[in-house]
């Protein structure tokens, strides 16, 4: 496995990481058997994947706990990375924002707790919090940084403002946002400012949650549990005007001898020696796919072709539901 370099602080990590978010929720029914869960995890170890996402929120909690139970035999050679930054009620269903130093403090210990560690890799904060100052937040998670308890600091869907004003107050080392042929936002601003601050980027959704492996088109239905079937993009409509760029993915993955998975993933890859994507699945299959981008050869020609053509193509839809989208800080 190719290894790749996080921020100024030089966190090695896989080149592709394993996001876990999807194992406790989101894209319907939960997995009855929490042991392929866990076997699929130490599988992804034996492939040579490192870096493993989680957060709090994930399930809530239980996320956390999968993937300790997962990687504790392995622990000292992979990079464990969660997330604080929701606020919860007493029956752990999440209510809001809350970034407040004392609650961080919590979180993580309730994190370190779940996941049955001593220090947690990558600490991101999940959402901005506007009611907490950015240099607070960073000031509490340099604390728990000199405590041992953090190792790495990140942020997640965070403005350029925001970034640069919490990088002042202690080093970021990696930016959790999404990006991918789907959802290019981040090449106007974000990757200008993290090559700059040397700041890796780690991409969720690097698939588009699913759209571009060619396996979800306007015929298809979402389950109970699934947040596709509440997402604008993935309306029937929006499925149908967007499978122009999945048209392209197969189109470039059969002159390769690919798969339009990998062809996304790859393409990602390309952009920057400091891209780490964290694509997540459930099923062996889809792992030794995802994992399988890493020997595609993406020439300059092919990367021109992909951008020309990509061009020329409207997403349509939004990314987020507007109660979601006013969580994310641009």
């Amino acid at each position: 496995m190719d290894k790749r370099i996080l921020g100024p602080g030089e966190l090695e990590v896989s080149a592709l990481g394993f996001g876990c978010m999807g194992m406790s929720q989101s894209f319907g029914p939960n997995p009855g058997d929490r042991r392929q869960m866990i076997d699929l995890l130490r599988t992804a170890v034996d492939r040579g994947v490192t870096l493993f996402d989680t957060a709090e929120v994930y399930g809530p909690f239980v996320n956390e706990e999968l993937v300790g139970e997962a990687l504790a035999p392995v622990r000292d050679q992979v990079v464990i990375a969660t997330k604080f930054g929701f606020a919860f009620d007493e029956h752990g269903r999440q209510t809001g924002l809350s970034s407040e130093p004392d609650h961080i403090r919590r979180a993580v210990d309730g994190s370190l707790r779940r996941l049955g560690t001593d220090t947690i890799d990558l600490l991101y904060q999940h959402r901005v919090d506007p009611q907490v100052p950015i240099e607070d937040v960073a000031a509490t998670v340099k604390e728990l940084v000199e405590a041992g308890k953090v190792r790495h600091f990140g942020l997640s869907e965070a403005s350029v403002r925001t970034i640069r004003r919490a990088h002042a107050v202690h080093p970021v080392t990696a930016l959790q946002s999404e990006y991918s042929l789907f959802w290019r936002e981040p090449e106007a601003e974000i990757i200008p400012t993290l090559e700059e601050l040397g700041i890796g980027l780690v991409p969720f959704s690097p698939l588009g949650r699913g759209f571009l492996t060619g396996r979800v088109d306007q015929t298809t239905t979402f389950g109970d549990g699934d947040i596709r079937a509440n997402l604008p993009r993935f309306t029937t409509e929006a499925r149908a005007a967007n499978q122009a760029l999945v048209d392209l993915l197969g189109r470039i993955a059969d002159d390769k001898g690919a798969t339009p998975a990998r062809i996304a993933l790859a393409w990602l890859l390309a952009q920057r020696p400091w891209i780490v994507p964290i694509p997540g699945t459930r099923r062996l299959e889809r792992l030794d796919e995802n994992l399988g981008a890493l020997q595609v050869d993406l020439t300059t020609e092919d990367l021109a072709t992909i951008d020309a053509a990509a061009a020329d193509i409207t997403v349509q839809g939004d990314r987020y539901p507007e109660a979601m989208q006013r969580m994310i800080d641009r």
